[in-house]
């Protein structure tokens, strides 16, 4: 398959990073708005807190298996036509979850519009690459995932501070009604530049094949395994916060919601600047110290803390995520082939971390918190002790070699 890259916009690629960004940051607040409101649905929806936890891994999981068809589809039909239609199949479902009267239902939906959603953050992310020069590309990188950490942590926060205003149904109906306003702007705007389209269409045989060669060289196995284990570790700790913080220190919805606002603070702050760092510098240093960081962030989570030493951790447990997987994702627009199929692998890599990482925190909890906090720890001190060796060739490339 020809290498693909954008057609010239209609309007300059700022404004499109800009709804790109937009779109990233609406995705990661309705995925993770549920997490601090696990005690609350399981009231609403008359089950318990570990049925209502498996609505977290139930939208990730689903959404990282779609990701492997859609970023091969967007290789073949264009970016612009699976970001939108992905975005109005957000919207619809996103406001049907709403409608849920029983467990069954809520993950039903969540399923639903977790396949839906995998078009819109990493087909972004592939339409990043066609527009953004490698060496220019940390930087717009940063931006959205520091969109998506934002995301995450205003959905943490933001769901425990207006449900109790809102509603649960009511959460789900606004973000619908914000991402239909973002997706009547795109098109307005013409936001979206459409891509040059490959003359011929690999076969889906040749799209598997595509997947292997991408396993098949070590740049490639240590960026994806990396993405998957930095995920698990991420989600793993920051889905379960706000049962660690109503249970150690009996807050609220509103205490938690407040706790967990500093989540996103570092990626908002200094996204764009770390992406431009490694641009300048190469990745060699960062991605490991962002996996040690993690760790010392679980570690520190584990020992009886204040209250405002654990706001502290958290924002800290953000950097060390900002300072890991935009860099990762930046790796994996230049692994050659189609861009959309090595994002896609990245995306389910991702995705796959997040609600698997979910799931073994879960499941290390029958031993307290303090075991997991413990066992997540050391694990990602471990991890960054081999990342320091494993991408210690990720360093800055001389002009000459920047394609």
């Amino acid at each position: 398959m020809t290498s693909r890259t954008a057609q010239p916009a209609a309007v300059p690629p700022g404004w499109t990073l800009v709804c790109l960004c937009s779109a990233a940051f609406l995705v990661f607040v309705q995925t993770f708005m549920v997490a601090p409101l696990i005690p609350r649905l399981s009231q609403a929806l008359l089950t318990t807190t570990d049925w209502v936890g498996l609505a977290v891994p139930a939208y990730i999981v689903p959404e990282a298996l779609a990701t492997l068809a859609v970023g091969p589809l967007s290789d073949r039909i264009g970016r612009r036509g699976v970001i939108i239609g992905c975005l109005c199949a957000f919207i619809i479902l996103t406001a049907a979850t709403a409608t849920a009267t029983g467990i069954q239902a809520f993950i039903g939906w969540r399923i639903a519009t977790g396949i839906a959603a995998a078009g819109i953050v990493p087909i972004g992310l592939t339409l990043i690459g066609d527009l953004f020069p490698f060496n220019q590309r940390g930087r717009a990188v940063g931006w959205l995932f520091g969109a998506i950490a934002g995301g995450t942590a205003a959905g943490a926060a933001v769901g425990a501070l207006l449900e109790p205003v809102v509603g649960w149904r009511g959460l789900f109906l606004a973000v619908a009604a914000l991402s239909a306003l973002l997706l009547v702007a795109m098109l307005t705007a013409h936001a979206l530049p459409r891509s040059a389209l490959p003359a011929q269409p690999s076969r889906w045989r040749e799209v598997l094949r595509g997947y292997g060669r991408l396993l098949s060289h070590a740049r490639g196995q240590r960026t994806y395994a990396y993405v998957f284990l930095n995920a698990v570790l991420q989600s793993g700790v920051f889905t379960w916060l706000g049962v660690y913080l109503h249970q150690r220190f009996g807050l609220t919805e509103t205490g938690i919601g407040l706790t967990l606002l500093g989540y996103g603070i570092p990626g908002l702050l200094f996204g764009p600047i770390i992406g431009r760092f490694a641009d300048r510098h190469g990745r060699a240093f960062i991605i490991p110290a962002g996996v040690a960081l993690t760790g010392l962030c679980a570690l520190a989570l584990a020992a009886p803390l204040e209250l405002v030493a654990v706001q502290v951790a958290v924002i800290l447990l953000s950097l060390g995520f900002d300072l890991t997987h935009p860099q990762l994702a930046a790796i994996t627009t230049d692994l050659g082939g189609g861009r959309g199929q090595s994002v896609a692998l990245m995306a389910f890599s991702l995705f796959s971390g997040f609600g698997i990482g979910s799931l073994v925190f879960q499941a290390a909890l029958a031993y307290g918190f303090g075991a997991a906090l413990v066992s997540f720890g050391v694990a990602a001190l471990l991890a960054a002790t081999l990342a320091a060796h494993l991408f210690r060739s990720e360093r800055r490339r001389p002009p000459a070699a920047v394609h």
